[in-house]
């Protein structure tokens, strides 16, 4: 029923549907005529993220400061969210999907989005590959943090690489009030997320171009 709706609100007679294979909780990701990204997200999605963000600020506070994680109650919410994050993004010059509009549908939100044909998320990359690709990692968020921004939940998979351009996908909500916090926590995910595949000493450099020392110090506190 979902996607009959988006066909009738697209004039679309048929569409063809590719569910993908990803491991996330929190929607039913899949790509609508090679054109379309959408997320699909139920009641269920939104009680799982209620949990999971409870767990953050959980982890937050096992690090030594106020959990900054914001909950999200229904579907809807979720997907503006992320549809208006993707917008906020894309106008300070950070590589993002383009947004196309978030919607309601029988109790599921819906978001969608320009769909990235061919790109790699990053734990695909090949280490050369990768090491090009570090410096704009970090060049892009520190383009969010000087912006007043976070990412939230920069994992490798919400970074798509696509023609050696990093495109960031997922931002979470976090409360304003803790953007200091919410930074550092950006810097520690994705000092952790590219260590694997550039190695420690790589990712530090990378960061280091883009960051005080002060700052990749105050990210340490999240690295645990």
């Amino acid at each position: 029923e979902v996607f009959r709706e988006f066909a009738d609100r697209y004039g679309l007679e048929a569409v063809r549907v590719e569910f993908l294979e990803a491991d996330n909780w929190l929607s039913v990701p899949c790509v609508v005529a090679d054109r379309w990204f959408l997320k699909v997200i139920s009641e269920t999605h939104a009680l799982l993220h209620g949990l999971m963000t409870t767990g953050r600020n959980l982890g937050a506070l096992s690090s030594g400061v106020p959990g900054f994680f914001e909950h999200l109650e229904t579907p809807y919410e979720m997907a503006v969210h992320e549809l208006e994050a993707t917008r906020r993004i894309r106008e300070i010059g950070v590589a993002a999907p383009e947004p196309v509009e978030a919607f309601e549908h029988l109790g599921h939100g819906v978001v969608v989005l320009e769909y990235l044909g061919g790109f790699r998320p990053l734990p695909a990359l090949d280490r050369g590959t990768a090491e090009v690709v570090a410096p704009q990692v970090f060049d892009s968020l520190a383009r969010m943090h000087a912006a007043g921004l976070a990412h939230g939940d920069l994992r490798a998979e919400n970074v798509l690489v696509l023609d050696g351009v990093p495109y960031f996908i997922d931002a979470t909500s976090v409360d304003p009030r803790a953007v200091e916090d919410a930074r550092a926590y950006d810097l520690a995910c994705a000092l952790g997320s590219l260590a694997p595949h550039v190695g420690a000493r790589a990712a530090v450099d990378a960061a280091l171009a883009h960051y005080d020392p002060a700052d990749l110090l105050r990210a340490r506190t999240f690295l645990g």
